[in-house]
């Protein structure tokens, strides 16, 4: 009966989360069928089975494992009972102990002449702890000791679902039955396997108040998805360590409305017209083709040129911005484009976005402007010389001819990286932008 092993969806993916099975133990799957939606440390992913069998589930849904753990198993459907059977197995173990079982005493307290020493709950027939590197690396941050820890996993393998709980005041406590002290035993504060580790300084709970002045009021802590932190961490490495500056112009875009406005009027089910977006992003990507400094990154002391021009475009979904790639954008039609980044922006979405449809930018554009934003600044990929961030297109009074008059004004800004990009070329970079933008014909082919 062959594994279904975490696959590795990303090349910085080291762990992954199960998110939602998409068959369910017994099933009968094909090779090439949606098996499993999975987090990663970029995006919601959906693995396709690379083997046909009866399946049976082996770790459930929010499970956390390392790349090359067991997850399920395809067999040929001679022990169908037994596969199905599998989750409600998983769950039991999950499960946490009755709230009346007594909370565990420490190790020390149990005079090792008098006490036979249990085999731990997550452990081997040599009373050793079987637990993921997820699992050892929490436990370890936590003061979580893993042998009185009941692992959820294949085999009884400790994972960090289980390590939360135990910290949590969960599945620890029935490990070790406070029957098991003598009687004698002085009174102790309770393990890091029951209560969460103690910080050096007592810290007061939350004020809950009717008086806003008095505090902060109920908080809610909320953990961080996998790809949330990934951006957090990457976003924090942006601003510590790149010296950013931004240049902004204003684009007229009285002709690109016309343009737009004629292409929507031929558009039809199956061609549908390009939006504003669609529009900055060949913009750019001809303006970087031009400006080679602005289509690379500085890494190491030295400066790297890209050969490609792939113009990253952010999308966003309920919980994160993803950002997936338009490839060779300079080389494209305008329309190319416009079904490049709907079929993108459609499959981020859906949680159907592949890891090499998430790499390779050379250049970002994020824009803002559907939420009414007239101006921002946003933060450089790491590995890119520059990220261009497009404001709402506006209704604005302007002069002409020495009249004022109506006027569509949109606001561009390029947010820099002055190790590679110094301010005369990035205000010549966007001033090319802005002259592609107010000449659109130029953008259609």
């Amino acid at each position: 009966m062959p594994d279904v092993v975490m696959p590795r969806l990303s090349d910085s993916m080291e762990e992954g989360t199960i998110i939602k099975w998409l068959k369910a133990s017994g099933d009968e799957v094909q090779r090439g069928e949606e098996l499993v939606e999975i987090e990663t440390d970029k995006a919601n992913m959906v693995y396709e089975a690379d083997a046909s069998g009866t399946l049976e589930i082996v770790a459930e849904e929010g499970a956390t494992l390392p790349i090359g753990e067991p997850i399920a198993r395809l067999g040929d459907g001679s022990a169908p009972a037994a596969a199905k059977s599998a989750p409600k197995a998983a769950a039991a173990a999950k499960a946490p102990a009755p709230a009346t079982a007594a909370p565990a005493e420490p190790a020390e307290a149990a005079p090792a002449t008098t006490q036979t020493t249990p085999q731990p709950a997550g452990g081997d027939s040599n009373g050793r702890v079987k637990a993921s590197p997820v699992a050892r690396r929490l436990a370890n941050e936590l003061g979580v000791d893993l042998a009185g820890v009941e692992g959820s996993g294949p085999g009884g393998r400790i994972v960090k679902a289980d390590v939360e709980g135990a910290a949590k005041g969960g599945t620890a406590t029935a490990a070790a039955p406070a029957a098991d002290a003598p009687a004698a035993a002085p009174a102790a504060e309770p393990d890091a396997a029951t209560a969460p580790a103690k910080p050096a300084k007592e810290i007061p709970g939350p004020v809950v108040s009717g008086d806003a002045g008095s505090g902060k009021g109920e908080v809610t802590v909320q953990e961080l998805t996998r790809t949330q932190q990934v951006i957090a961490r990457r976003m924090a490495e942006s601003k510590a360590t790149i010296p950013d500056y931004t240049v902004t112009t204003e684009v007229d875009m009285e002709a690109a409305v016309q343009l737009r406005e004629q292409m929507k009027a031929a558009a039809t089910e199956t061609l549908r017209a390009p939006s504003f977006n669609d529009m900055v992003v060949k913009a750019a990507a001809l303006a970087l083709r031009e400006i080679p400094k602005a289509n690379g990154g500085y890494r190491d002391g030295k400066w790297e040129l890209y050969g490609r021009v792939n113009v990253g475009i952010a999308v966003a979904t309920d919980d994160a911005l993803i950002v997936p790639t338009v490839f060779d954008a300079d080389k494209k039609a305008l329309g190319e484009i416009s079904r490049d980044a709907r079929a993108l922006a459609a499959r981020v979405r859906a949680g159907r976005i592949t890891p090499p449809e998430l790499s390779g930018a050379t250049f970002t554009v994020s824009n803002l402007g559907m939420f009414g934003t007239t101006e921002f600044t946003a933060v450089i990929v790491p590995g890119q010389a520059g990220i261009l961030s497009v404001g709402a297109l506006r209704d604005t009074p302007v002069v002409r001819s020495g009249q004022i008059v109506p006027g569509k004004r949109m606001s561009v800004t390029i947010t820099a990286d002055h190790r590679i990009l110094n301010g005369a070329e990035a205000a010549q970079f966007i001033a090319r932008i802005r002259e592609l933008l107010e000449t659109p014909f130029s953008l259609a082919f």
